[in-house]
């Protein structure tokens, strides 16, 4: 069994996957939680033919059963959790007169919810730990509004707060939390703008796992709150 353990949701793709696999590089043993099962199935695979031990638990991660069902597979696969990260999201471009009450719930579900539900269920474990971290994924909608994400940007500011509340709440535990707020970052949730944003003009999603590489690296004494990730070009879409 894994001396050290970690929790990654939203882990089939993209940024939760990368990160995985910097965990699986540092040693870590890594449970995997994303909505689609074959999609996740697939990752722990290709993870595992890289030699890193992995667990997956497939389920809406806005759902308080999947939540509890995550944390109780991780305890009992690796018995301890070293490292939390909250990466799973949903963005859904609506402007307000056309928002539905679906459009909103699974945001504030995947967005929010799982957050609250993952740090209720995973506090005790990473207490445990004696010191421990958690990353949640904001964005830069979460420093500055966008027009038609609305909700989106709502729920990322959300992150913000409540990173910066679990801080406080959890001083002098061990538990450290870091709001990661980046711009576009190149991945197949970002296609829809590629032929207004180049690829390789956006955040990589190798920027945001040896981000948390390094706060795997800080010492007790040092918190980051917050961490952000700004394109050259600027977190806007150009005009059209």
């Amino acid at each position: 069994m894994a001396s050290r353990a970690a929790i990654v949701t939203g882990a089939s793709s993209g940024i939760g996957l990368a990160i995985a696999e910097m965990l699986g590089e540092e040693g870590y043993g890594v449970t995997l939680a994303a909505r689609r099962p074959e999609k996740l199935e697939a990752a722990a695979d290709a993870l595992r033919a890289q030699g890193h031990d992995v667990h997956h638990v497939a389920g809406d991660l806005g759902a308080e059963e999947t939540v509890v069902a995550v944390a109780a597979a991780h305890r009992e696969r690796f018995g301890r959790l070293d490292v939390l990260v909250n990466n799973a999201g949903v963005g859904i471009g609506r402007r307000a007169e056309d928002l539905g009450v679906k459009d909103i719930d699974i945001q504030l579900a995947t967005n929010l919810r799982s957050l609250f539900l993952f740090y209720r269920e995973c506090v005790p474990m990473l207490r445990e730990a004696g010191r421990s971290v958690v990353v949640n994924m904001s964005s830069m909608s979460g420093k500055e509004g966008e027009a038609g994400l609305g909700v989106y940007s709502a729920t990322k500011h959300g992150v913000v707060g409540f990173t910066q509340a679990m801080n406080r709440e959890l001083e002098g535990t061990g538990v450290r939390s870091t709001a990661f707020c980046p711009g576009f970052v190149d991945t197949p949730m970002t296609d829809f703008l590629k032929d207004r944003i180049p690829a390789d003009t956006m955040v990589q999603v190798s920027d945001i796992s040896e981000a948390v590489r390094y706060l795997l690296r800080t010492s007790s004494g040092c918190l980051i709150p917050e961490i952000q990730f700004q394109q050259p070009t600027g977190s806007r879409l150009p005009a059209s």
